[in-house]
């Protein structure tokens, strides 16, 4: 029996639910040529809407769309190397073309192929540049190709945040920035994990990447979109659950689409017929168990001033924190300590700010909190 759910990975096919303007939307950015860089919290489905849009095009002789994944990029070389490789590899589809095309366009670099004595493995591609010394001609290449072979490229990169970390990371986003606006035939979309960060890339006027296209914020599914998907999902399996569960169980998590996917799972797995509240219960206490190492490792990695900040946050306190009361009630010594504070949690990415309200990032681990510390 196909798994009638999807956590923990990008979702495909019918476990993508709702996002139908935000689909549309970004559709036709790809199909027109406009640059996107899409923000929104952490597992609310960025990857998936990407996905998503580029599966609607894949039959679309005009498009090609490029997927990468910069998450392992720690220099310049290391991002222009996976840059041309995936350009190259996903504007062909014929393995030939590959050596063809990256002796072509870049003569420069040196194209490895290597195949496994394992049929059922895929086949390595990559470039590699002499002495590691690639050339920014290489942020050329999906331009270049568009033009020759008469099609738009749309070039997606996951994890952008990650070259924030380069050396020298501002001028490497300055000679993206005035390379790629110039290109007629690419366009590129922009988007990754780390919220704070790409909204200070995105939305400073300062930085590189300041209106180089159209700024999508995803917002929370409607609990009513998750009602009915998680209810066609239970009858695909001859299973049911009511719309008040459904309801329960989005509200629990806060309608994180990761986790509305992973309950749904749990309740599913505890169901035989019809879910009931016991199955709730149950899968509500195996979310948590199955987090709680995690949970307790956030913790840990954290000083007891930072940690009673994280309590009082998730016992919520979320816009008082810098009061006189909270200050005392919870030991947090100080509000310059607060403000201190504010930016080591946002930074790594276990609160969020907005104006002056804080909130935890991922709400189990607020509710594990409030049980366990």
């Amino acid at each position: 029996m196909e798994n009638p759910f999807i956590y923990g990975v990008a979702t495909h096919g019918d476990c993508f639910t709702d996002r139908e303007k935000e689909t549309e939307r970004l559709k036709m950015n790809f199909t027109h040529g406009i640059n996107t860089m899409i923000i929104s919290p952490r597992r609310w489905g960025k990857t998936s809407l990407v996905n998503r849009v580029a599966e609607l095009l894949a039959d679309n002789d005009k498009v090609k769309v490029v997927r990468m994944d910069t998450f392992s990029c720690r220099t310049e070389e290391d991002f222009y190397k996976l840059f041309a490789t995936e350009i190259i590899k996903q504007t062909s589809n014929k393995v030939e073309q590959w050596i063809i095309d990256a002796k072509h366009f870049l003569s420069n670099l040196v194209p490895h192929l290597t195949m496994s004595t394992d049929p059922g493995s895929e086949i390595s591609f990559s470039l590699e540049a002499i002495n590691n010394k690639y050339t920014s001609d290489v942020l050329t290449l999906p331009e270049r190709i568009a033009k020759e072979k008469g099609f738009s490229v749309v070039v997606c990169i996951d994890e952008f945040q990650q070259i924030a970390d380069f050396r020298h990371s501002m001028s490497f986003q300055k000679k993206l920035r005035s390379v790629w606006q110039l290109q007629q035939n690419t366009s590129y979309c922009l988007f990754g994990s780390k919220r704070h960060i790409l909204m200070g890339m995105f939305g400073k006027p300062s930085f590189p990447f300041y209106r180089f296209g159209d700024l999508m914020f995803l917002e929370r599914i409607p609990v009513s979109y998750w009602t009915t998907y998680i209810q066609k999902r239970f009858e695909t399996t001859g299973k049911h659950i009511s719309a008040e569960l459904c309801e329960k169980l989005c509200e629990y998590v806060e309608s994180n689409s990761s986790y509305v996917q992973q309950l749904a799972w749990l309740i599913w797995t505890f169901t035989t017929d019809t879910a009931t509240d016991q199955s709730f219960e149950l899968a509500k206490e195996e979310i948590m168990r199955q987090n709680h190492v995690l949970f307790q490792k956030y913790i840990d990695e954290l000083s007891s001033y930072q940690i009673s900040m994280m309590r009082a946050i998730a016992n919520g306190h979320s816009t008082d924190l810098s009061t006189k009361n909270v200050i005392e009630e919870y030991n947090l010594a100080s509000t310059a300590n607060v403000a201190s504070m504010r930016k080591s949690l946002e930074a790594r990415e276990l609160i969020e700010v907005s104006a002056k309200s804080y909130t935890i990032s991922d709400p189990l681990f607020a509710k594990w909190i409030c049980k366990n510390v």
